[in-house]
């Protein structure tokens, strides 16, 4: 075990050296974003629903689609999986400070302690849609990889054609799980969403962040086919065949 433990905090450290910094910071920012986002409701329909956390929703997936395809699939899961314990971090700290008596700017314009009561309520957020998201996320993530992956070791890989099939099913099936995971843990008990509510806003939702993946998905395998060729990341995946070979 101790073995076990010692040899994936060194694949992390590797890992965090060799992926491209951009990709991290946006991976990290999008997730915080889309979460605080998510307090806003974008639109609302009887079978469909979304909130403004989708417009942002597509870039963790598409870092996620670029990672597999260079890195692998448990490299993009434990960058996700950072990226979430960096959110909960956030998340603590906007709860705590929305706890301490000062006022927001809001407050000084308004002079109304209302405002200044719901800009906290919304930054700080409640215990149970942090929950909901993070395991949503959690779930997705690895749902997405893992499919990403799978589907990539049965593709030539040598096409837009190979690298769209991978990402566009791995998100489309991650993003149904991530939304429907939300909407059974915080809509349906809190929200008072119907099953069948559940169920169609959770698919229709998924389609719609597929469409943003389908109109971004180009830009991302260029840059994959820029890693390529420039051996971004070459060190890692070194390792990684190395530890291969001696597990």
């Amino acid at each position: 075990m101790k073995k076990w433990i010692k040899r994936e905090l060194e694949d992390y450290r590797i890992l965090l050296r060799n992926v491209p910094s951009l990709v991290t910071s946006l991976f990290v920012v999008s997730v915080i974003m889309m979460n605080l986002l998510a307090n806003k409701e974008l639109f609302s329909f009887k079978y469909l629903a979304l909130d403004c956390g989708f417009a942002l929703s597509w870039v963790s997936f598409l870092c996620m689609d670029m990672l597999c395809k260079r890195f692998g699939g448990k490299a993009a899961a434990k960058i996700a999986i950072l990226a979430l314990v960096i959110n909960l971090g956030a998340s603590l700290i906007f709860k705590a400070l929305t706890m301490t008596p000062g006022m927001w700017g809001e407050y000084y314009s308004t002079g109304s302690m209302q405002v200044n009561d719901a800009l906290n309520a919304t930054i700080g957020g409640a215990w149970y849609v942090v929950l909901g998201s993070s395991l949503a996320m959690f779930l997705s993530s690895i749902c997405n990889a893992g499919i990403n992956s799978f589907l990539g070791k049965r593709l030539r890989n040598t096409s837009y054609r190979d690298f769209a099939i991978r990402s566009f099913t791995s998100t489309i099936i991650a993003q149904f799980i991530d939304n429907l995971t939300f909407a059974l843990v915080v809509s349906y008990h809190f929200f008072g969403w119907t099953p069948v509510q559940v169920f169609f806003c959770s698919l229709t939702g998924a389609v719609m962040e597929l469409l943003c993946e389908v109109v971004f998905s180009p830009l991302g395998y260029r840059v994959s086919l820029q890693w390529e060729a420039e051996k971004v990341g070459e060190p890692y995946l070194q390792y990684c065949r190395k530890t291969a070979q001696f597990a």
